[in-house]
């Protein structure tokens, strides 16, 4: 009886000894969490008291049950978007910050001081209303005549500083992306061709809805009291919608390729700036081209609408369209534009989906601020921002008009705005894809003589762009190297097409150094400038892989087509740049 008695006060001590511990754990995991919510601001329940925690600690049953996010919260979804956003935010301005000056400065291919001004004498109204519609920019109100270099750089240090607070923080408020927004559009309006691919306005469309699902002023992690509105969710998936319905729909009235499924056949060799795994693709087989043709019709054409379906379906339309843009991504050195069309295809998962990206720390705090705003009703400023949201809905819907009249349209436009703010667009990719790659060649020589016999042409190189045969495809996606890019669609047109080929020239002329950061390879570095310079044509090729090309180390064959830009100097030049207002260049 007395061993007896002892084992009883010895279960009651272990017993003790485990609820004590498991009220201490418990009290661990709520400062852990709390330490998460620190950020959420305290706020009234419905009858006047204030709590500082969204979830009372003395009901933990409820605080159980709220420890994982429920299906359709956005909380974590924000969170996203709002960073991956940032992201690309921050390669735009990145790559204004290097390449602006050359391009578009006072002394750039193609100034945004003159264009400006053309601008102005164009729309007649000085610097009014008419003349912001035409293009909005804040340059108007800088010093542009005298400091545009000072002032794009200026746009371009914001612009990245801002964005790399977000990428790295999370946090985020309308003013912030308001900014963004604006100093984004203010290059792109001012961009000319530099700015005028089709993901410029994709990037303003979606940094406009990102605006709208942020808190008015707060910048806490996880604002309890602004929830991510669903009409923002909406208007990113209507955003992908359009995106890849609209790129399916014009290649089915675009190329014929496109129909008898041997448009990959072509695609990896001409597209803009192959990368090296372009080159492997390339020599897959006929029949692999073709299956690839048909995903890609199944991918733009059919998957969008599972959006439609449900929850699982619309999980499943995320995960093939960002798998799709990796692909993309893997394939090809698109700039940004596959980058930031994941970022509307995230608005397809709920907190539940992305939940395994954060730690669980986070994951609970997203779940109890979901729990305490479900209990709480809608405030002044909470029904304030419903309204706004409403009124946002309403204004997609009114531009969208003229866009769904072009998705339906047999005379489909691609990459087109229809508003001047770039608020809804129309999108569309490879509408029609090129059956032969060529390339223009820039050659300088420093013979007097450009017709002599012993005249040696020595080539100039890009950044990116095919040039030297035995230089490997680059990889540098989503970086973009813009004039590699118009050098691309400068080799099927004419140089009198391209009046920044021309300038591009005569800035070789001097060897200026603004404009040869934007190249690779100067033949002249270190040497007195060439006295000619000339532009060939070339055809090219992948080599094939066990052949002799390719056994020597060469990616690429040429041949020559013929001539695209006669030989020229400063004296044949002159009465051009003149007619252009751009300064005469002067040799060093």
């Amino acid at each position: 009886m007395e061993d007896s008695g002892g084992d009883l006060h010895e279960e009651k001590r272990d017993k003790t000894k485990e609820k004590m511990s498991a009220d201490m754990g418990s009290d661990l995991r709520r400062r852990h969490v709390g330490s998460m919510l620190s950020d959420v601001p305290s706020s009234s329940d419905s009858s006047g008291r204030s709590s500082s925690n969204p979830i009372s600690t003395s009901e933990p049953e409820h605080s159980s049950r709220c420890q994982e996010s429920q299906p359709g919260s956005y909380w974590l979804c924000r969170l996203v978007i709002l960073r991956a956003l940032a992201f690309i935010y921050c390669v735009a301005f990145l790559v204004a910050l290097q390449q602006n000056k050359a391009l578009l400065g006072q002394n750039g291919l193609l100034p945004a001081n003159q264009y400006l001004q053309r601008v102005r004498d164009y729309v007649g109204d000085g610097v009014g209303w008419a003349t912001l519609r035409y293009s909005p920019t804040l340059l108007w109100f800088f010093d542009y005549e005298h400091s545009i270099n000072w002032s794009l750089d200026f746009i371009a240090v914001l612009g990245l500083v801002l964005s790399s607070f977000v990428l790295l923080t999370g946090r985020a408020n309308m003013p912030l992306m308001a900014t963004l927004w604006v100093l984004y559009h203010s290059l792109v309006n001012v961009g000319q061709v530099w700015y005028s691919f089709g993901w410029e306005s994709q990037l303003l469309e979606t940094g406009f809805l990102a605006i709208f699902m942020c808190p008015l002023m707060s910048l806490q992690l996880l604002p309890c009291n602004t929830p991510p509105p669903a009409m923002v969710i909406w208007a990113y998936r209507w955003l992908i919608f359009r995106i890849m319905l609209g790129a399916g729909l014009i290649k089915l009235r675009g190329d014929k390729c496109w129909h008898d499924l041997t448009c990959m056949k072509y695609h990896y060799e001409t597209q803009p700036v192959p990368n090296p795994l372009a080159y492997f693709m390339h020599q897959t087989p006929m029949w692999f081209h073709n299956f690839e043709v048909l995903v890609n019709h199944f991918i733009e054409l059919v998957v969008p609408f599972f959006l439609l379906l449900g929850r699982r379906m619309r999980i499943a339309h995320g995960l093939l369209q960002i798998l799709f843009q990796v692909l993309l991504i893997l394939s090809g050195n698109l700039s940004f534009l596959n980058w930031v069309t994941i970022v509307p295809c995230i608005a397809s998962f709920d907190d539940p989906v992305l939940a395994p990206l954060f730690s669980t720390a986070t994951r609970t705090a997203a779940a109890q601020v979901q729990a305490k705003h479900k209990g709480q009703h809608p405030g002044f400023w909470c029904r304030v921002r419903q309204g706004l949201h409403l009124a946002l809905g309403l204004l997609i819907a009114y531009l969208s008009i003229p866009v769904i009249q072009n998705l339906l349209s047999a005379r489909q436009h691609m990459n087109t705005s229809f508003d001047p703010l770039r608020i809804v667009n129309t999108y569309g990719a490879f509408g029609t894809v090129t059956k032969e790659r060529t390339e223009v060649i820039l050659q300088g020589t420093a013979s007097a003589d450009p017709k002599g016999v012993s005249v040696v042409w020595e080539e100039y190189e890009f950044k990116c762009k095919p040039g030297s045969l035995k230089r490997r495809p680059c990889l540098i996606s989503p970086y973009h190297y813009r004039l590699d890019w118009l050098m691309w669609f400068a080799a099927f047109q004419t140089y009198e097409q391209n009046e920044w080929l021309v300038h591009l020239v005569g800035k070789l002329l001097i060897n200026d150094n603004a404009t040869l950061d934007l190249m690779d390879h100067n033949p002249f570095h270190g040497r007195y400038p060439p006295r000619w310079v000339r532009a060939e044509h070339f055809r090219y090729q992948f080599s094939h892989p066990g052949r002799k090309n390719a056994a020597t180390g060469k990616w690429w064959i040429r041949k020559r087509i013929g001539g695209y830009l006669p030989p020229v100097n400063l004296e044949i030049l002159a009465p051009y740049f003149r007619s252009h207002g751009w300064n005469l260049p002067e040799r060093l």
